[in-house]
């Protein structure tokens, strides 16, 4: 097939890689504009530009594709189909139904179950059991598409969204080829359910703070779930920790209490252990590594 790849971040990097490596032709990728960034400000592209400008791909970065200039662009591509992962713009009717067989998205959730901005973290903050890498035929909604292929599994209790990340990237890059094969053989996709929608919106600064009143499943859920970004984060003596990995352990006290030097945290209801953290300013470290160089005493209250 003759494909476009509209992709930015480091989740669409293995459906690229495997994109390029197949007998199908990326004749364009799509991608989000280069910004500034370090401490020059230097303007660095995605690394999705960066793999399609190493494989001599062109790569466009329009700021939108609202403008019939930009969608008659698109449509002079002559594309067969155009994957869409994590691009970051909306993409008007126009574009949609430019390619010969649409858009796919490759999407990380059991839809229609956290439709949105970050279904990966909300899936874990929600302790969610099972999660799934869907290939959605995109249409004008927000993730409402009818699903073409999907591959369901569960979730261990020490996934992160980092390492969640990864393995629906993988997952994604896989399934995406088995279903370019599929649709010109007269594959269709099955519409999602109406019953059991959620949203997952977002996730702010602020509601990344730890509230140790609530239980410690809770906790740990939001700890992992926010892990590597934005990062769940507390302070301890007027300075900010963020918390990047946790478990749930046996122990009672105040909520937010340092119940031994192993950092076991006292919660609303029982305890979490925190596996990695970072001080402001300073590198990441485990909580081993961590209470051999500063510690943080038994006693002292997280706020």
């Amino acid at each position: 097939m003759k494909i476009a790849f509209l992709g930015s971040p480091d989740f669409a990097i293995p459906a690229l890689k495997a994109l390029i490596a197949s007998e199908h032709e990326v004749v364009c990728v799509y991608s989000q504009p280069p910004r500034p960034k370090g401490r020059g400000q230097k303007l660095q592209p995605t690394l999705v530009h960066a793999l399609a400008e190493e494989n001599g791909i062109e790569v466009r970065t329009p700021k939108s594709l609202k403008s019939e200039e930009e969608q008659q662009k698109f449509r002079d591509l002559n594309l067969d189909i155009a994957i869409v992962v994590a691009y970051g713009l909306l993409l008007p009717k126009e574009i949609l139904v430019a390619p010969k067989y649409g858009c796919l998205n490759i999407h990380p959730s059991l839809l229609p179950r956290w439709r949105g901005a970050a279904p990966l973290q909300r899936t874990i903050e929600a302790g969610d059991k099972v999660t799934s890498v869907q290939i959605m035929a995109m249409d004008e909604g927000l993730d409402t598409g009818a699903i073409y292929m999907r591959q369901d599994f569960e979730i261990p209790d020490t996934e992160t969204y980092g390492s969640l990340s990864e393995k629906c990237s993988q997952i994604g890059a896989e399934l995406v080829l088995k279903t370019l094969v599929e649709i010109p053989n007269g594959l269709q996709p099955i519409a999602q359910p109406e019953d059991g929608v959620t949203y997952a919106k977002k996730i702010t600064k602020e509601e990344a703070q730890i509230d140790w009143s609530k239980p410690a499943h809770e906790i740990d859920c939001k700890i992992r779930g926010f892990s590597p970004l934005p990062a769940a984060w507390t302070m301890v003596d007027g300075v900010r920790f963020k918390i990047l990995d946790s478990e749930v352990a046996t122990g009672n006290g105040n909520a937010g209490e340092v119940l031994d030097d192993n950092l076991t945290i006292a919660c609303g209801d029982g305890a979490i252990k925190i596996k990695r953290l970072q001080r402001e300013g300073k590198p990441a470290q485990s909580a081993t590594d961590f209470q051999k160089s500063q510690a943080i005493n038994r006693g002292t209250r997280f706020d």
